[in-house]
This record gives structure tokens, sequence and C-alpha cells, in this order.
């Protein structure tokens, strides 16, 4: 498979559709003012690297004349691992406030000597979704594609998967959604693993929800269940940690800071020495 995938926003929380591949009927996490940021180590052997750092913010905007959430997240690696891999990644998107279903996204991003730029419009009346994909390596490529059920952007995808009630699965249930990557949609499943306790890379402790995800083979991942993603099990739902296998080596990522959730977060285990 040909397809390009991004390495990092990707990382930090395809957890799952709580409604089974059907859009939400009411979102009840995302909240303009909430920013996220990440750290990023790269791990071949022995060797661990500070690679990269991951920012979300969710802001409130306007589209054809109705209020909508603008999702923003930007990835970039370090400068001293720019020289191994270098990143500027970028992305936008456009969505309901209620259900957050997209009406617009854009990446542009920069990976290695490697870049993409696409842009989708998503048309619920006529039930399509226009794609404009344009590579370091191909010209302009247009498409028109069919939007049946419920088709997630990759950012929405993150936003509207923090949704999930946790109460409603079973160990190893399998939750599939659909997700449009420039200008094709890929059927993807996680599997819930169950509750975890994890101690982040600040030695701060957190009880979270345990899930893997079906990654998308491309140049960084090989494809496969090799994803795992630690979700704090509070009204929050943010993620805290996402490990994930790629062609050379493994990547973490950790929660370094989090703001403005519509709910606190409460899942911090807290002991006295």
């Amino acid at each position: 498979m040909t397809n390009r995938l991004f390495i990092l926003v990707f990382f930090l929380g395809l957890v799952g559709n709580p409604l089974y591949s059907q859009c939400l009927s009411k979102n009840k996490i995302a909240a303009a003012g909430e920013e996220a940021t990440y750290a990023v180590f790269y791990n071949l052997g022995f060797v661990w690297m500070n690679a990269a750092e991951v920012s979300f913010s969710t802001k409130l905007t306007k589209y054809q004349g109705k209020s909508a959430f603008l999702f923003i997240s930007k990835g970039q690696t370090l400068p001293n691992f720019d020289w191994l891999f270098k990143v500027r990644d970028s992305f936008q998107s456009i969505a309901d406030t209620a259900t957050l279903q997209p009406y617009w996204f854009r990446r542009d991003n920069h990976e290695g000597n490697y870049s993409v730029k696409s842009t989708q419009v998503f048309d619920y009346i006529n039930k399509k979704a226009f794609c404009d994909v344009t590579t370091s390596k191909t010209a302009l490529k247009r498409d028109t594609l069919p939007l049946k059920g419920c088709v997630l952007d990759v950012l929405t995808a993150i936003y509207a998967s923090r949704n999930i009630e946790f109460n409603h699965l079973n160990k190893n249930d399998l939750i599939p959604l659909s997700i449009l990557i420039d200008n094709q949609i890929f059927p993807l499943y996680i599997r819930y693993l169950g509750p975890e306790i994890i101690l982040n890379h600040d030695n701060k402790k957190f009880a979270c929800q345990k899930f893997s995800i079906l990654l998308v083979e491309g140049t960084i991942f090989s494809g496969g269940e090799d994803m795992t993603v630690w979700v704090s099990d509070d009204l929050a739902r943010v993620p805290i940690r996402v490990e994930a296998k790629i062609l050379i080596g493994s990547v973490v990522a950790n929660v370094s800071s989090f703001k403005g959730t519509k709910y606190p977060m409460t899942s911090e285990i807290i002991t006295s020495e």
C-alpha cells in the first residue's frame, strides 16, 4: 500500500467510536478552549530519545453561517531528532459542535523527504466527500467519494472517540470506525482491553482504560494491531499514553499538559509518601 501515513497525530487517541460506526447523537466531551501537548519518545533497542512534541487545541468558528468547532493539531520533531527524521505536520478540522461530524479537513505534512497536502469537504446533503491530494511525488488528484454511514477525518475521530462509554464494553470487544485519509476510506477497528493503572514519564500515576488499534500499513507502520492507547478513566477521557511499534523501533507518546477540559481529570492517583 502506497498511502503515506503521518507519524504523530495518529498516535494520540483513535480509541474507538462509542456508537459502533454511527456518528454521535450528542457530543459530551469536546469543548472550546481545550489544549493539550504530548512528548513523543523514540525507542531503538536500549536507546530512548526525546523525539517530538504534538499539540492539540479546540476553538469555536463559523462554517457556512453555523457555529462549529475548529480542531487544530501540530506535530514536529525536536532539533536533536531532525537529523534522523524531520517531521513538520499540521492538521485542521471543522466539525459540528453537537455530533462532531466533520465539515472540512486539511493536512499539510512534511516527513523526511516526503510531503503531502490534502483537503476534504464533506457534503451531507448529497452524501459525498470531495478530496484534493498533492504529494511530493504526485500531482494534484481530485476524487469524489460516496459517504455511507459515519465517516470521520483523522482529527475528528480523536475527539469523537473520547465520548466512548467504557461501562458498555466487555474485554476484547471490537469496535469499528471508518476514517477518510486523503482520498480513501479505511475500515478500522479498536479492541477494548479493560482497565489498567499506568505510571507516566513524569512519575504521575493514572487509572486508565486500555485499547489496541488496528493500523493501516504505510511507510511508518507495518500494519496490524501494534498500537496501544491508555485513556483516563474519568469524564475528561484524556489520552494519557500511546505506544506503537513502527517499521524500525517503537514510539511512546505521553501527555505533558492538558487544560480546558469540559470535565476535570480525576483519574490521577495521589499517594502519600
